[in-house]
């Protein structure tokens, strides 16, 4: 043999064997508990995909995944932690709406969703639901409407902060209809859920899922969904377009995200078993009749995404003059 044939060996040898560690670290991942950050307090939406996720990744993985509640500062805060944290999966973001809409309400943040973020899947999407304390005298959407027109300034909308889902639903129903309503921002959708309880906020755009044990009850009154079909969790209740606001529409989506540098052998294991533990029959049944629909993309579907809807909620953002309060 000579000695450039024997070069030749050796280096094949060598990268083989490189080859050969990156499948076995994608093999070990995870080899202890990952976090799943949640960053809104429990009770919002984000509980309706978070909670069974973690419990179904823990059951595939056979390592557990804790679900880390680190709310405030809408979203914010939760999220730069993750952004911080080391780039080896085990600290993952679960977030919706305002991670897209943030970056144009705030004049800075201590992070970048593209260039600090390495997508992982988009998990799923749903529409939230227009809801009143049972004191308001309004019944339908029409009612509302009216009576917002009637006290202009006088009534007030509960949100989870400023820039998340029920602020931006919220404000495209007041643009669409041409109401003043007061925006009052607690810190997170459970919060929010209980000033409509409370009677403290006359309403509110809340996740369907968390609203909807309240309006069987009668303790909140349901006037229209945000999406453009009704949904099968409140089948009477109707779209807000066709109870009296066309053209409106708005629905969320839940995804997941690690740490920019997170390697690409563990984002795609991470998105494997993400993406299998939502097409399993029974979370997709649980999460459809809490009316959200599945999607589990691929990172590089949810990273498109992510870019389409930063450019969109600027302009929306823009257009309907929405601020920080």
């Amino acid at each position: 043999m000579n000695a450039k044939w024997i070069c030749r060996v050796l280096v094949a040898l060598a990268c083989a064997g490189a080859s050969g560690v990156v499948a076995a670290q994608g093999r070990e991942f995870p080899s202890r508990p990952v976090r799943l950050v949640v960053p809104f307090p429990p009770g919002g939406s984000l509980d309706v995909v978070a909670r069974p996720l973690a419990q179904k990744m823990s059951e595939l993985m056979k390592q557990q995944v804790v679900v880390d509640y680190r709310a405030g500062a809408s979203g914010n805060i939760g999220t730069e932690l993750v952004a911080r944290a080391p780039a080896d999966g085990y600290t993952i973001l679960i977030n919706t709406l305002p991670l897209v809409v943030n970056p144009s309400l705030y004049s800075k943040l201590p992070f970048d969703v593209v260039r600090d973020f390495a997508p992982v899947s988009l998990l799923a999407a749903g529409p939230f639901v227009l809801v009143v304390h049972p004191s308001v005298p309004a019944r339908s959407v029409k009612d509302l409407i009216a009576l917002a027109r009637a006290r202009p300034g006088k009534m007030t909308y509960a949100s989870a902060g400023s820039g998340t889902n029920l602020h931006v639903a919220a404000e495209l129903f007041k643009n669409l209809t041409r109401t003043d309503i007061l925006h009052i921002p607690y810190k997170g959708g459970g919060p929010a859920l209980a000033a409509i309880l409370s009677g403290e906020s006359d309403l509110s755009f809340l996740g369907v899922v968390p609203a909807s044990p309240y309006v069987a009850a009668g303790r909140m009154r349901a006037l229209g969904v945000t999406g453009l079909k009704r949904t099968a969790v409140l089948p009477d209740v109707p779209t807000i377009s066709e109870a009296g606001v066309p053209g409106y529409e708005f629905a969320s989506w839940w995804g997941i995200l690690a740490p920019a540098a997170t390697p690409g052998e563990v984002v795609a294991a991470l998105n494997g078993y993400m993406v299998k533990a939502m097409r399993s029959p029974d979370l997709e049944s649980r999460l459809s009749t809490q009316g959200a629909e599945v999607i589990a993309s691929s990172p590089q579907e949810f990273g498109s995404r992510l870019r389409a809807e930063l450019a969109k909620y600027a302009k929306v953002v823009r257009e309907n003059r929405l601020k920080i309060e």
